[in-house]
């Protein structure tokens, strides 16, 4: 096999081995840092010597069994062999080359590198960068260019992290008990965010970035494999497939911004959908969960006029007694002004604008200025799209709002 070839083959079964190798890894070493390097000796490895002995019949079996023998290897030259014994608590000697698994078939170890990458102890941005680093295969080049700043500050968070870990002696473990549920917020959180990251992108010129929401989809499919009896996590994969299904129609051609009510319906991927189904039916009742169940109502409708407004509103208002913000409630205004008129989400609007979280958040005058056109108050709502332009970060937003601002100045 030539050696373009071959490294084409390394790479492609590393991106795809990677979470597994260091979590397996990592279970042994008890620190997802060093775990990393050895997973990345096992891919230099594997593309000094595929090259000319041929890419072996279990890829993923052979790159697993070389970083953990060579994990092996650290830990009998920094430790004794009892004393290592006894923590692990099985032989090292006699560790087997493990078999590939099957693509569903997801092991603890899996578990355990998600909830330690996720780890409260670390800030949400070094949490989300650690994860798309360890568990989605990113590099640190993938992951600044995603986020939009620069490739040092990433590296430096992602280091950062892993020391962090390490010396805060955070096991490498799935907790249990009553740590259980406020480690799993952590992680359901920061897939959540890397969602909706590329979902709406809030800086850039991009509105959506596809890839950032297929890893996050990813994640939260594998988590609800490993989590099957946690109805929440359920709650946000229905969520994340529900919304998935929308993205090929939340843009035009050229890259513009369409609007839910523009959206052409058929573009919408219909096992996504079937996929959000069923997940919502192994969903719970927590903020995920009711978030799902408000996309499955935009899901269902065929055509926009027939989405149930006054369902979504009420569930709004459940989401809002769940976890109340400004920002679920500015939704909510939406949803009750589709169900009951502009007048009276208006009023819910009005209501928000002393919210000082809500200073410079740019939906918070485009919803304003939307209600205020339907009202035709045509002259407010201009100055209020013009001012959520000013507010926006993403560059395709800020067009299409001052487009919109545009149209309001000009009707009669």
């Amino acid at each position: 096999m030539d050696g373009e070839r071959a490294a084409e083959s390394v790479e492609t079964v590393f991106r795809i081995e990677s979470a597994r190798i260091i979590a397996g890894v990592a279970r042994i070493v008890r620190d997802v840092g060093i775990a990393e390097e050895l997973a990345q000796d096992a891919l230099v490895a594997a593309l000094e010597q595929w090259p000319e002995s041929g890419v072996p019949e279990k890829p993923g079996a052979w790159l697993m069994a070389t970083a953990k023998h060579r994990a092996i290897d650290l830990v009998r030259r920094k430790e004794t062999y009892a004393r290592k014994l006894a923590e692990v608590g099985r032989s090292l000697e006699d560790v087997p080359p493990p078999e590939p698994a099957a693509a569903d078939d997801i092991d603890d170890d899996l578990l355990r590198l998600i909830f330690t990458a996720c780890h409260p102890v670390l800030s949400t941005e070094a949490r989300t960068a650690l994860t798309l680093r360890l568990l989605g295969g990113l590099t640190t080049e993938e992951i600044a260019r995603a986020f939009l700043v620069s490739e040092p500050t990433v590296g430096q968070r992602i280091v950062r992290a892993k020391r962090a870990l390490a010396k805060a002696g955070v096991p490498f473990e799935v907790p249990y008990g009553a740590d259980r549920s406020a480690r799993l917020s952590s992680v359901l959180e920061v897939i959540y965010l890397i969602f909706n990251e590329g979902y709406s992108a809030t800086a850039g010129d991009d509105l959506v970035r596809p890839a950032l929401c297929e890893d996050a989809l990813r994640l939260a499919r594998v988590l609800a494999g490993l989590m099957p009896d946690e109805p929440e996590v359920h709650g946000l994969a229905a969520l994340l497939e529900f919304q998935s299904s929308r993205i090929a129609a939340r843009t035009g051609p050229g890259g513009e911004p369409v609007l839910l009510a523009d959206q052409n319906r058929a573009r919408w991927n219909r096992l996504l959908i079937r996929r959000g189904e069923q997940a919502l039916l192994r969903a719970g009742t927590g903020p995920y969960s009711v978030q799902a169940a408000i996309a499955a109502c935009h899901a269902r409708a065929v055509r926009y006029d027939e989405t149930d407004w006054a369902v979504i509103a009420k569930l709004y208002e459940r989401l809002a007694a769940l976890t109340p913000s400004p920002v679920v409630e500015l939704n909510r205004a939406v949803a009750v002004a589709m169900a009951r008129g502009p007048a009276a989400g208006l009023e819910l609007v009005n209501a928000l604008a002393g919210e000082p979280a809500m200073k410079n958040y740019h939906l918070l005058p485009s919803v304003r200025a939307d209600l205020l056109e339907r009202l035709d108050r045509r002259e407010e709502a201009r100055a209020e799209f013009e001012r959520a332009a000013g507010l926006a970060r993403n560059a395709r937003e800020r067009e299409l709002l001052l487009a919109r601002a545009a149209r309001a100045a000009a009707a009669p």
